[in-house]
């Protein structure tokens, strides 16, 4: 993953240990992908205010990820939730083609409707 779009993922998980200003600054650079120089006139601050500012919040975000792994979780949580959607699919499948258990449909949209629960979570 490129550190913009890691930075943009730890914003969105841990930008609240930021400063209002500080969250503002790396939310220009991330995500507005505004220069320094552009940054720097929007807020009335120096390039190097707003690099120092942008260098501290990423110290503070990386930190974070360090020490609470909450990026990392929900990435795994993620690919956990798909691998069981795709084994789900295969056993639907061979159910429909073979067996036609609706025994095992309706366990399967009961397990559907529990895996579309944790999806939003």
């Amino acid at each position: 993953m490129s550190k913009n779009l890691e930075v943009a993922r730890l914003l969105d998980f841990y930008g609240m240990l930021l400063t209002d200003k500080q969250r503002e600054t790396v939310e220009y650079y991330y995500n507005d992908d505004l220069s320094l120089g552009e940054i720097a006139e929007n807020l009335n601050i120096s390039r190097q205010g707003v690099r120092d500012s942008i260098k501290r919040s990423e110290a503070i975000l990386f930190e974070a990820e360090e020490k609470l792994g909450l990026v990392r979780k929900e990435t795994l949580l993620r690919e956990s939730l798909a691998e069981i959607r795709r084994n789900i699919d295969i056993i639907d499948e061979k159910n429909m083609r073979i067996y036609r258990s609706k025994t095992v449909n309706e366990s399967i949209r009961l397990i559907l409707k529990e895996l579309e629960k944790l999806s939003e979570i």
